[in-house]
């Protein structure tokens, strides 16, 4: 067992010497003798933690050692405990038959697999009910524990109890099967193990199955139900300790094991599969100790803020292109991987065994289904397997073949096969990489029409995947250390496969209405599947991964067999598939200059319709919510726009058109009302009708009118938008400088987060200011009382009511872990991205009202903002600025420039934020 394999355990406690000095003080103080035996217990503890912390601190990756030594710690105190409460506290020289207690150590502890803050689970066991000396010790063993500080999980319990409970009760049956003896009567505990190897677990094999996969599905689902999820919870999610429990339970179950070692021995794993077993276990141990080390408490959830800290605890190190907590991670999801192949490979065996024990005999044993062959593999039951164990050593094409049939015939590949499959995955060599066969079944496989997800997710579980594309090897379990990205990159790029699979089928029409129309009327569906698969290939390496990835793309396709043409779109789509979303996101689509830059880019329909699809897929296979109407709105605008553009050249773009068309469509949707664009439109010039979509000039102009008939100063308009899933506020009042920020500030005030504004001014010197606000969990602000807070807060700020940076300063950050990473304030000046305005962007660690910060400092510098751009990627922000000064002019001028960096780079800066909380 590991407690009898561990290592100098006198330096981790002496329970002689401890025992000694508490009956020493039992009998040198008597009753007063309490504090100090507690005191003494206590002083053991602390020292035993203490050795183990400095174990771990040597061997950072002992799981195995560290987790056994704080088992054996407990034990110890628990064995002196006893010996106290029975031979001082409550001695009997005569006990009756009735008078036993057995302490068993149950869950983790049971396991010897403890954590230096896990919880103590004991189970009593007595003979029979209410016998006042058993419950007096047992009381008096609580309490001593609990002085400890020790969180204890406890029952008390006859055998009988324990045998029916544990029939009635799956939490029960579990604890009692990875139950060990402690101390106590042994007799009264080598009873109840009997018992209930007899009682309880005879007979009920599948039904223990059956309900502990149930309860790890469960479980899996609320843990997020993926591995790679980049804030993962070692103990109890997808990949973690539990899992590997899950199979030693289910193994000692029904083959009635006592260690781990032993799954070899019944044929459940292989030496090499149970060593990986280990290898996982003991990670995943040092890790969760490393944790609660640093915690200082009982914590499983590995997040951003301890990612870092484990990973220097363990010596990892930088590397080019990727960091000592990238690293760390990508080997974390590795070992998570092998629990999940592990875990598939056990079950089979489990399901073969009972499937063998179930079958037929008698009459109807002929009757069963035969097997049928697939390309010389054998299908049967809906599973495809090889035939024989040098299968694919005759033919390692066959390690590809393997995967595209089962994607073809809709079939699951059988465990075994599985295992074969990851085993011989060494036979793919370069021979096999450039082989004309296996490259045409793979991109058969790739742009299947079943489940190519689910496939691909297999072959890369297997190892095949990355032998086959090293490229994609190089990014398998590989995390990106930021709160933007929820999973690892070979993942994110299967999700994103399957997500094309899904519009391609018509599935997700709802969402993605553009896509769905386009992706039937590419010239090749192919080159699309194929960029998607490298978009992010190159991640990791250090570097612009887009240019990288582009050079990937252009070794690899023709591999692949992919014409030059192919070639050539995937290469261009693999360098730009960031063009599409940051053009939307980050800049303004009513200026043409954004457009025309954009068109420069993509020149052709083709290239625009497949971009189109692959940044959809790419942005909402980052995780959930990434993907919103918002998102979905802007990017539609920009394909519409340069659709148009790229169709028909300049023709309706002139500036005098493109206002009388929107002016035109203005009257459409107002009615009866249409005269009021005849009123004002000269008054709003025509940058405003050029700007502003035609839904929201209609929604204004009506504002507008009404705010001017009845003489208000300041008129506040909020209106859901469910065209771009936020609220959309106009605010309406006599122009003056500082007017945005002020604005901006009473949004953030009233917990709005601004992510689009557009800032105009009428001949008359009123504003029209329009801002997009949605609440912190990215949802439009449309209760009343939302509305409500976020109208009074605007007014207050505006009229000067409220002082904002020190109320500002007190708001949450929009993520409490954003501190976590390290992110340098940058700011970058275009004068080429619009023919009128300089392009500012700030990118800077997200934060309370960091908009109304930087749009102070511009006011500050004496600036005019026209629009601003809000973007944000999980803890890091992009705002842009399009500005002028008060003359209308761009900026020039490098020390201006520098003066006005410096003062943006301050007003996104920790330091402002320390100062102003302390302010």
């Amino acid at each position: 067992m590991r407690l009898q394999a561990l290592s100098d355990r006198r330096a981790i406690i002496e329970r002689r010497i401890l025992a000694a000095r508490i009956d020493e003080l039992a009998k040198g103080e008597g009753s007063s003798a309490r504090p100090a035996i507690v005191a003494a217990l206590k002083e053991a503890l602390e020292e035993g933690r203490a050795e183990l912390t400095r174990r771990l601190e040597e061997q950072p990756s002992a799981g195995h050692s560290i987790a056994a030594g704080h088992a054996y710690l407990i034990d110890q105190l628990v064995r002196v405990i006893y010996d106290h409460a029975t031979l001082h506290l409550y001695p009997a020289s005569n006990r009756s038959s009735a008078e036993r207690i057995a302490i068993m150590a149950v869950g983790g502890y049971g396991r010897a697999e403890m954590a230096p803050f896990s919880d103590v689970d004991i189970a009593f066991l007595t003979p029979q009910r209410h016998a006042p000396w058993c419950e007096q010790v047992i009381e008096a063993m609580l309490y001593l524990l609990w002085d400890l500080g020790l969180k204890v999980g406890h029952s008390s319990r006859t055998l009988d109890d324990a045998m029916r409970m544990a029939k009635e009760d799956l939490t029960v049956r579990t604890a009692l099967l990875e139950g060990r003896y402690v101390w106590g009567d042994q007799a009264l505990y080598d009873e109840g193990a009997r018992r209930y190897r007899i009682e309880v677990v005879m007979g009920t094999e599948r039904q223990f199955l059956r309900e502990k996969l149930e309860e790890r599905n469960a479980r899996h689902k609320r843990m997020g139900d993926s591995r790679y999820v980049v804030e993962p919870n070692i103990k109890d999610g997808k990949g973690g300790l539990r899992d590997l429990q899950t199979l030693y339970w289910i193994g000692k179950y029904i083959h009635r094991v006592d260690a781990a070692a032993d799954l070899v021995t019944v044929g459940l794993f292989t030496e090499s599969e149970y060593r990986r077993f280990r290898n996982a276990e003991r990670f995943l141990l040092a890790v969760r100790a490393h944790l609660h080390t640093i915690t200082g408490r009982a914590e499983d959830r590995l997040t951003f803020d301890y990612q870092r800290q484990i990973a220097e605890r363990m010596r990892f190190a930088d590397r080019p292109g990727k960091s000592a907590v990238e690293r760390f991670m990508q080997f974390y999801f590795l070992q998570a991987k092998h629990v999940g192949s592990l875990t598939g490979i056990f079950l089979s065996h489990i399901d073969e065994e009972f499937a063998q024990k179930s079958q037929r005999g008698g009459f109807f044993a002929g009757f069963r289904t035969r097997p049928r062959s697939v390309a010389g593999f054998t299908v049967h039951g809906g599973r495809i397997a090889a035939p024989s164990d040098d299968w694919f050593r005759k033919d390692p094409v066959r390690l590809i073949e393997l995967f595209r049939l089962a994607e073809a015939e809709e079939l699951e590949i059988h465990p075994r096969t599985m295992r074969q499959a990851q085993r011989d995955s060494g036979l793919i060599d370069h021979a096999l990489r450039e082989d004309p066969r296996a490259n045409a079944l793979f991109l058969d496989l790739l742009t299947g029409r079943n489940n190519s997800e689910t496939v691909l997710r297999w072959m890369n579980e297997a190892g095949v995947f990355g032998r086959f594309v090293p490229d994609f090897g190089r990014v398998n379990a590989q995390m990106q250390f930021d709160m933007y990205h929820h999973y690892t990159v070979d993942e994110h790029t299967i999700r994103a496969i399957g997500l094309l699979a899904r519009i391609e089928k018509g599935e997700l029409v709802s969402d993605h209405p553009r896509a769905t129309r386009l992706i039937g009327g590419l010239a090749s569906r192919r080159a699309l599947y194929v960029a998607v698969l490298l978009h992010d290939i190159a991640k990791g390496r250090g570097g612009d991964h887009s240019e990288l990835g582009a050079d990937v793309a252009r070794e690899l396709c023709p591999r692949f067999g992919l014409t030059e043409g192919e070639t050539e779109l995937v290469a261009w789509l693999v360098l730009h598939h960031l063009l599409m979303s940051s053009t939307a996101q980050k800049r303004d689509l009513a200026d043409p200059k954004t457009i025309e830059d954009f068109v420069a880019a993509v020149q052709s329909m083709e290239r625009l319709k497949n971009l189109a699809i692959l940044t959809a897929v790419d942005i909402r296979a980052v995780g959930p919510g990434t993907w919103n109407s918002w998102k979905g709105q802007l990017i539609g605008s920009l394909y519409d726009q340069a659709q148009e553009r790229l169709r028909l050249g300049h023709i309706r773009h002139g500036r005098k058109e493109r206002v009388a068309a929107k002016q035109a469509e203005v009257k459409e949707r107002i009615g009866e009302r249409a005269d009021l664009v005849d009123r004002y439109a000269r008054s709003m010039g025509d940058a405003y009708w050029i700007a502003e979509p035609a839904d929201i000039a209609a929604r204004n102009i009506v504002h507008y009118a009404a705010a001017r008939e009845a003489g208000d100063k300041l008129s506040i308009f909020e209106q859901y938008y469910e065209a771009r899933g936020a609220t959309l506020v106009t605010v309406i009042a006599s122009d003056h400088p500082g007017l945005f920020y002020r604005i901006a500030g009473g949004i953030h005030l009233a917990g709005g987060n601004i992510i689009d504004a557009r800032i105009h001014t009428t001949r008359e010197g009123w504003a029209i200011d329009n801002f997009l606000v949605q609440d912190p969990q990215g949802r439009p602000f449309r209760e009343p009382q939302q509305i409500e807070r976020l109208e009074r807060s605007i007014a207050d700020a505006l009229a000067n009511r409220i002082d904002l940076a020190p109320r500002l300063a007190q708001r949450p950050l929009p993520h409490g872990r954003s501190k976590a990473f390290d992110v340098d304030p940058r700011v970058v000046f275009d004068n080429s991205a619009s023919n009128r305005f300089t392009v500012i962007e700030v990118n800077a660690r997200d934060r309370s009202a960091l908009l109304n910060r930087l749009a102070r400092a511009l006011f500050e510098e004496g600036l005019v903002v026209n629009s601003a751009h809000v973007t944000a990627y999980g803890e890091r922000a992009a705002d842009t600025f399009y500005v002028t000064d008060v003359t209308g002019a761009k900026l020039t001028g490098e020390a201006r420039m520098k003066r006005l960096e410096a003062a943006l780079l301050e007003a996104a800066s920790d330091a402002l934020q320390a100062r102003l909380e302390d302010a």
